[in-house]
Parts: C-alpha cells; structure tokens; sequence
C-alpha cells in the first residue's frame, strides 16, 4: 500500500509542481476551448493525453524506447505553443468541430511529454521486476492532478465568461496568447542544436 501512495502521489506531484509548470501550460491550452458543461470532453483528452504519457514511461521503463532528452525537452514547449496557435487560429469557432483533432493532440503530445520524464521514473524504480504497476500507480496520478486542473481551468473559464461577460473567443485568444508567451522563451532556452 505504501508504494501505491508513494507512485500515485509522485504521479501528483509531476503535474502540480509549480516549477516544472510545462504540464499545467499543457492542460490551459488543450482544456481552454470548452466549456464547463463540456467537461466529458475533456476528461477523454486528458485521459488520452495519460495514455500517451504511460506508452512512452512504459517503453522507457523497460528500454524499448531511447531518446535524446535535448530534443524532448525542446519538443514539449513545442507541443504547448502548437496547440495554443491552433487555439488562436480558431478562436472564433471554439470547440466546435475539432474534438477528433484534440485527442489526436493529446494522445501524440501525452507521447513526448512521457518521454520528458521517462529518465526520472527509470530511476525511481531502479531494477524493481514489476514495473506495470508502479507505471499504472503513476498514471493514476497523474489522471488524478489533470482532472484537478481542468476543472480549476473550466470554473476559471465559466466565473469569467458568466460573471463577467467575456466571450468564448476572447477568452479562448487571451488564454492561450498569454501560454504562448510562457513558451516562446522556453523554446529558445532549450534550443538543441
């Protein structure tokens, strides 16, 4: 029971860390775009984005998969401004139309972000025989964090568009203009070649 907790809240912590803030960036722009009475939706994106997050964790864990952390640490800021660009681009329709496209969004983006931490979690379990289920512990954390901060996104979404009359769209371009901003320079920071 200790090493659930222990990998379910290390799941946790990897996405609420305020430092490594990659990941709540991630969710603004992929959860901006609905609405709260939406909220289905969106927890199938973050659970395809979990799902491509663990295929990556899995392959590494077991050393199927081996990348250069350079180009995953410069292709996560880049799957963040991507999405927030096609948010912007299409602010004026919102959501409608495009939930196909996000999961695809977020079952590929989960795929690279997974690798951002596979070195990380290859270490927390070190030569442990059973690795499925500290990975599904993890992932279960991980779940848990993303429906956290979604939920956070879409009552922020509905207070603002409510209560203060912003329109979906201006919503939809500030949000993800402002993530924009956060990524840019670390795109530039983590240039790789």
């Amino acid at each position: 029971m200790d090493d659930f907790i222990m990998y379910v809240k290390m799941g946790l912590n990897h996405v609420l860390d305020f430092q490594a803030y990659d990941h709540i960036l991630f969710l603004i722009v992929l959860a901006v775009v609905f609405s709260f009475n939406q909220w289905k939706k969106v927890v199938w994106l973050i659970t395809f984005f979990t799902i491509g997050h663990t295929i990556t964790l899995t392959l590494a864990a077991y050393g199927v998969l081996h990348v250069r952390m350079d180009v995953v640490e410069f292709l996560i800021p880049v799957t963040i401004f991507i999405t927030g660009l096609f948010n912007v681009l299409r602010a004026k329709k919102a959501s409608a139309g495009k939930e196909n496209l996000n999961l695809i969004f977020a079952l590929f983006f989960g795929l690279i972000h997974g690798l951002g931490f596979s070195s990380y979690f290859k270490m927390m379990i070190g030569k442990e025989e059973d690795k499925l289920l500290p990975l599904l512990e993890f992932a279960l954390g991980i779940e848990v964090s993303q429906v956290i901060i979604v939920t956070s996104i879409l009552l922020i979404g509905a207070v603002f568009q409510r209560i203060f009359n912003v329109s979906k769209r201006d919503w939809v371009l500030v949000l993800s203009s402002i993530v924009i901003g956060f990524v840019i320079p670390m795109m530039v920071r983590r240039v790789f070649w």
